[in-house]
This record gives C-alpha cells, sequence and structure tokens, in this order.
C-alpha cells in the first residue's frame, strides 16, 4: 500500500509538472501570436476561474480529484482559453480594422462572439455527458475526467463571458493612461 501511495504521489508531481509545462507553453504561443505580453495575461486569467466549476462540480457529484480528474484539468484549460482568446481576438480586430473605442469594442465582440462561446461549450458538455454518467465498460474510472470538464468549462464560459471583457478594460485603459503619460513627458 505504502509503494501504491508514493507512486501516486510522483504521478500527480508529474502531471502537475505538464501542467505548469502547458500552462507556460501556451502563454508563449499567445504572446508571439498577439505580439503582447497584456492579452495573453488575460486570457490565462480564465484558467483559475475553472476552478470553481471544477471544485463545486467535485463535491456535487462526491467525485475524488484523482488521475483521470487532474487530467481533465488539463484538457479543461486548453478549452477554456480557446474561450477567452476567440473573445479577446475579435475584440483586438474591432479595435484594429474598425476603429472602435474600447468599451465599444468590448460589447460588440462580446455581442458576436457569444455564440460561438457558447456553442463550444456547449457541444463538448453535452458530449461528455455520457462518459461522466460513467456509462460503458470501464466509464466508472473516466466519469471524473468528463465531471471536471463539464463543470470547470460551464463556469468559466458563465465567469469569462463576463470577467475577460472587465479585466480586457482595466489592462487597455492603464496602458492607454501609460502611453498618455509617456507622450506628455516627452
Amino acid at each position: 500500500p505504502s509503494g501504491e501511495y508514493e507512486e501516486q504521489q510522483k504521478s500527480f508531481r508529474e502531471l502537475l509538472f505538464g501542467f505548469a509545462l502547458a500552462l507556460v507553453l501556451v502563454f508563449m504561443v499567445m504572446a508571439s501570436q498577439f505580439e503582447s505580453l497584456r492579452d495573453p495575461f488575460v486570457v490565462m486569467f480564465a484558467i483559475p476561474l475553472a476552478a470553481i466549476g471544477v471544485i463545486f462540480t467535485l463535491i456535487i457529484t462526491e467525485t475524488t480529484f484523482n488521475m483521470q480528474a487532474f487530467i481533465g484539468c488539463i484538457m479543461l484549460a486548453g478549452i477554456v482559453v480557446n474561450n477567452a482568446i476567440i473573445l479577446v481576438d475579435y475584440t483586438n480586430l474591432l479595435r484594429r480594422r474598425d476603429r472602435m473605442p474600447l468599451l465599444d469594442a468590448i460589447q460588440e465582440g462580446g455581442r458576436r462572439r457569444l455564440r460561438p462561446i457558447l456553442m463550444t461549450t456547449l457541444t463538448t458538455v453535452v458530449g461528455l455527458i455520457p462518459m461522466a454518467l460513467g456509462m460503458g465498460d470501464g466509464g466508472e474510472v473516466q466519469a471524473p475526467m468528463a465531471r471536471v470538464v463539464i463543470g470547470g468549462l460551464t463556469s468559466s464560459t458563465i465567469i469569462t463571458l463576463v470577467i475577460t471583457p472587465t479585466l480586457y478594460s482595466i489592462f487597455e485603459s492603464r496602458h492607454k493612461e501609460t502611453l498618455i503619460e509617456e507622450d506628455e513627458i516627452q
């Protein structure tokens, strides 16, 4: 029994390292694509928000946090980031292409990207329901992964549609103020 516990702890450490590495790599790719460090930070802020849904779902379903649930968290990080990218990238496009003011671009981006974000979330959640219910051979083993993704994705989508635009507005406003102060100094 003690050998199993040590193996499990080793596996959790390796998964934690993999999770951290995935986050760093995702941040680096986004930083190169956005050509900014602010926007990837705003996008990455959606990941901790997913933890709310993960914890809530694990408590409600009385599921233990095991290896499958941890793998689900790694999957969840990629999906959550995708939804935030859709929102931030489109808002940037509106500001660049259409020269929209910040708040107008945020509102229009939210309106136009609401449906794709909800469709992505809904198809993922509905597709994982059979796995979350433990249907099929070995379904109970895979159920924690599906439950974690469903709970985290649901909460993060709702929260991301509010928090991501708010953070974007805060960071972009501060960046604009910094640029104005620099111009005044020169």
